[in-house]
C-alpha cells in the first residue's frame, strides 16, 4: 500500500462521511414527485403555495422521514431502522401516517446499493415505538419496550422478534418474572441470555436488572448482592457495554440530570455483585461529558459513545472507552450535526452508522441524515469492497454468473443480492 492510499486509508478514522442515496429500482414515487416538482417549477409565479403531496413524497419508500427515539442495528449488510417519533405533522407524514407522531416502520439501508428500502413486513409489529431498546441476534431483530402516545402511559414489556430475512414479526411467548413496562433502558444479548436494565415508567426512574433465556423463554429478576446504598443510581437512555463477564452501564440519567463518565457501574455476572469501575481521564481533556440520550456501540474491548445532551447543549463528540485499560480517549471525528435522542450500530467489520434524532432543541428539530465513521482501520478486504462499489455502481444489475466470472467471491456476492427480493 504506497503512503497516499494509507493516508487515505487512517483518514477514514478521523471524520463522519454523510452518506448520500440512490433511488430504489422499483421506485414509482420518485418518478412522480418528478411530476410535481416539474408542475411546481410552472406554476410557482402564478400558485407560489403549491405544494407536492406528501403522499407522493412518502411513495416510492425513498428515505425514512427524520425522526428521533428510534433504534438501529446492523449486520453485514444492511442497517435497519425501527420506530421513532416526530412531532412535526408534515415531517412525520401527516394524515398519511396512521400512526402520527410515531412511525409504525422498518426501513433498511443496503450498503453495496447505498438505497433506502421500507420493509413490508407479516406479523404482529410493536406500537410502542419510543425508546424501546433493539438487537439483533442472527437474523432476529429484537425489540423489547417502548413507549406509545402519550410517553408514560402506554408501555410494553414484550418481546418483539422480526426475521429480517423471512419479513416476519412474532411476540415471543415469555414466562417468568417480567420487567414492568419500561421505555428508555438499555439491554444487551450475553450468552444466549437477554440482560435489560432500567428504564422509566414515565414517572419512576428503575435500577432494576432482568436477564432473559433466550432458549427457556423465562425471564428473571436478578437481585445483587448488594446493599441498597451500593446499586447504581436510577436512570434511562444510557448504554451498555460487555466484556463477557461484567455489564457495564454508560451515561444515561433522568428528566433532571445526567450521570458522569469519570466511574461506571459494573455488574459482575459470576459474583452477583455491582462494582464500581474507575475509569482514566484522557491525559489534556478529561472525561467526556456527563450526557443521556447518547448512543453507544461496541469493538471487541473497545467502546465508542457519541453526541447526547448533557442537560444543557446537544453533544457532538465522540469518545472511545477501552475495557482492558479503562482508558478514555477523545477521538478526531466530529459529528456534522450535533444530535440526541439518535441511533448507532456497528458493522461486524468496525464501520459506525448514525441516523436521525434531535439536532436543534428550541426548534424542536429533527433530522433524516445518516453518516458512517470508521472506529477501526478498515481490513484490506473491506477497502477493496468500497472501491469496487464506488468504481461499479451497477453491480447489482448483473447476474451471479456474471459476477462470478468477474471473480467476486460467493460473501461479496451475497452483500450484493441481500435485498434484491421484494420489500
Amino acid at each position: 500500500m504506497s503512503s497516499a492510499e494509507q493516508k487515505e486509508t487512517f483518514s477514514l478514522l478521523n471524520k463522519f462521511e454523510k452518506l448520500s442515496w440512490r433511488p430504489f429500482i422499483r421506485d414509482s414515487g420518485s418518478k412522480k414527485r418528478a411530476r410535481w416538482l416539474q408542475a411546481r417549477r410552472i406554476f410557482s409565479p402564478t400558485c407560489p403555495s403549491l405544494r407536492i403531496p406528501n403522499r407522493f413524497l412518502r411513495e416510492g419508500h425513498c428515505i425514512p422521514p427524520a425522526r428521533s427515539g428510534h433504534r438501529c442495528v446492523a449486520d453485514s449488510s444492511n442497517l435497519y431502522v425501527f420506530g421513532g417519533y416526530n412531532p412535526d405533522f408534515e415531517e412525520a407524514g401527516g394524515s398519511e401516517n396512521e400512526d402520527y407522531p410515531l412511525f409504525r416502520e422498518l426501513w433498511r439501508y443496503h450498503f453495496a446499493t447505498a438505497t433506502w428500502q421500507q420493509v413490508r413486513t407479516e406479523g404482529y409489529m410493536p406500537t410502542e415505538l419510543a425508546s424501546m431498546s433493539a438487537v439483533i441476534h442472527g437474523n432476529n431483530l429484537l425489540v423489547f419496550g417502548g413507549t406509545g402516545i402519550p410517553f408514560g402511559e402506554n408501555n410494553s414489556n414484550d418481546v418483539h422478534v422480526c426475521n429480517v430475512q423471512y419479513r416476519r414479526w412474532n411476540l415471543l411467548n415469555c414466562r417468568g418474572n417480567k420487567p414492568n413496562k419500561i421505555y428508555g433502558q438499555a439491554m444487551a444479548i450475553i450468552n444466549g441470555y437477554l440482560y435489560v436494565f432500567g428504564g422509566t415508567t414515565g414517572y419512576l426512574y428503575s435500577t432494576d436488572l432482568h436477564r432473559l433465556d433466550l432458549t427457556t423463554k423465562e425471564w428473571t429478576h436478578l437481585k445483587p448482592n448488594n446493599t441498597p446504598s451500593d446499586l447504581p443510581e436510577e436512570r434511562y437512555r444510557h448504554e451498555l457495554a460487555h466484556d463477557g463477564q461484567r455489564i457495564y452501564i454508560l451515561g444515561g440519567g433522568t428528566s433532571w440530570t445526567s450521570y458522569s463518565l469519570d466511574k461506571i457501574h459494573a455488574y459482575n455476572l459470576e459474583t452477583n455483585y455491582w462494582e464500581e469501575m474507575v475509569t482514566k481521564p484522557h491525559e489534556k481533556i478529561g472525561y467526556p461529558a456527563s450526557r443521556r440520550c447518547h448512543s453507544c456501540v461496541q469493538v471487541k474491548d473497545e467502546v465508542f459513545i457519541c453526541g447526547g445532551y448533557n442537560g444543557e447543549s446537544i453533544l457532538s463528540d465522540l469518545w472511545r472507552l477501552n475495557l482492558r485499560t479503562f482508558q478514555w480517549m477523545k477521538l478526531p471525528a466530529v459529528m456534522p450535526e450535533p444530535a440526541y435522542f439518535h441511533c448507532a450500530a456497528v458493522t461486524p467489520a468496525g464501520c459506525m452508522y448514525v441516523h436521525g434524532g434531535v439536532v436543534n432543541i428550541s426548534g424542536n428539530r429533527r433530522t433524516a441524515s445518516l453518516y458512517k465513521v470508521w472506529l477501526v482501520v478498515p481490513s484490506l478486504l473491506e477497502l477493496t469492497w468500497e472501491k469496487l462499489l464506488k468504481m461499479f455502481p451497477h453491480l447489482t444489475q448483473l447476474s451471479t454468473l456474471q459476477l462470478l466470472s468477474l471473480g467476486l467471491t460467493h460473501t461479496f456476492i451475497q452483500r450484493l443480492k441481500l435485498t434484491q427480493g421484494k420489500g
